[in-house]
């Protein structure tokens, strides 16, 4: 019997083959998934860190939006500081140059001041001899209140005290507080006692005391103060003419002068709108201030008065004046303001009125 050929591609060896590959298959199957595992373990912790990492990043690129958000905003600050900076820079010039003229002015209204006391005492001496012992006992005793002043001063003025009705104004208004504007300051900022003690507001009240005692008895009287409004001294007497015959009124005039508090601005106008309602119009009237005005009937709303506008001020306040009528003025001058006793006393002259500057002891 012939014997049977031998193929090796039989397909006895092919599933020997196939068998082979598969198993190595699932050899490199399992070994791979263990590795995988493997590498997952180790690689976890790493993975975890990379996370932690990319949230920092994240975070800090939040942090530099805003940190270059806040840069930009701080350079628009910047900008803006350093515009009003100019500003500020170019006010300060203004007021050094400001300053400057007022301190010029202040000098030359210093000489001019001393000049008419100068003059004033050389016409108080040239009185006092002409008028030496002519007056006599009797003026005396028309007198209700007495006024002794301090030691023997002889108390001779150019004052007209005359008159069938006598209106007084008094500047109750803050530059009564001190003769500079850097005590105005200061004392503005104290109680209501210490502002009452200021010695030119007590030197004012001095000078209402002895008017009051220098007014005919037959005569009628009344007394406001003015600061941003007017008002009389005694209340519920507005546009009421009182007795000079009267003791008690003149006294409680005084006594409500010195529980007052000068405050606020200055207007004029107000102080002579309220002297136009009065009925019958006063024939002689008294005035006794510091300053030109600071304020018209309302106040402005500009921060700083200019010399000029405070003039134009005044000027408008005079107007309401009645006619024919003497303004009798008392000057107590202040730092900053040399116009005002050039244009009081033009007032005065106008009117046939007197002015007086009166020295700090006087009455």
């Amino acid at each position: 019997m012939k014997r049977r050929k031998v193929n090796v591609f039989s397909l006895s060896f092919l599933d020997c083959i196939c068998c082979g590959l598969g198993a190595v298959i699932l050899l490199f199957v399992i070994v791979n998934a263990k590795s995988a595992a493997h590498r997952d373990q180790v690689t976890s912790d790493v993975r975890g860190e990379v996370t932690r990492l990319k949230e920092q990043v994240l975070e800090g690129k939040k942090g530099l939006i805003e940190a270059r958000n806040t840069y930009e905003e701080t350079l628009a600050e910047l900008v803006k500081t350093q515009g009003l900076s100019e500003q500020i820079i170019k006010i300060i010039q203004e007021k050094k140059i400001e300053l400057t003229h007022y301190q010029n002015d202040t000098l030359a209204s210093k000489a001019h001041i001393n000049k008419l006391k100068a003059d004033l005492k050389s016409l108080e001496e040239d009185v006092k001899r002409l008028e030496a012992g002519s007056k006599a006992l009797e003026d005396y005793g028309s007198k209700l209140r007495s006024f002794a002043g301090q030691g023997k001063r002889q108390y001779l003025t150019d004052l007209n005290l005359g008159g069938d009705r006598i209106f007084i104004l008094v500047d109750a208004s803050a530059s009564m507080l001190d003769h500079t504007i850097v005590g105005i300051v200061r004392r503005r900022n104290l109680d209501d006692r210490q502002k009452a003690k200021s010695e030119k507001w007590q030197h004012a009240i001095a000078t209402i005391d002895w008017l009051t005692t220098q007014l005919p008895m037959a005569s009628k009287f009344q007394v406001y103060t003015f600061n941003d409004s007017a008002a009389p001294v005694i209340e519920g007497t507005k546009g009421i003419w009182l007795d000079a015959g009267d003791v008690d009124k003149l006294n409680e005039t005084v006594d409500r002068l010195r529980k007052m508090v000068p405050e606020k601005g200055t207007s004029l106008l107000n102080a002579f709108n309220a002297l136009r309602s009065m009925s019958p119009a006063p024939d002689n009237i008294f005035l006794l201030t510091d300053s030109l005005p600071t304020m018209g009937k309302t106040k402005s709303w500009r921060k700083r008065i200019s010399g000029k506008r405070r003039l134009s001020l005044f000027n408008d306040a005079v107007r309401r004046l009645p006619r024919s009528t003497p303004v009798n003025i008392i000057l107590y001058p202040m730092e900053g303001d040399p116009v005002a006793a050039s244009a009081f006393w033009r007032l005065a002259a106008v009117t046939d009125g007197s002015f007086l500057c009166p020295s700090r002891d006087w009455p």
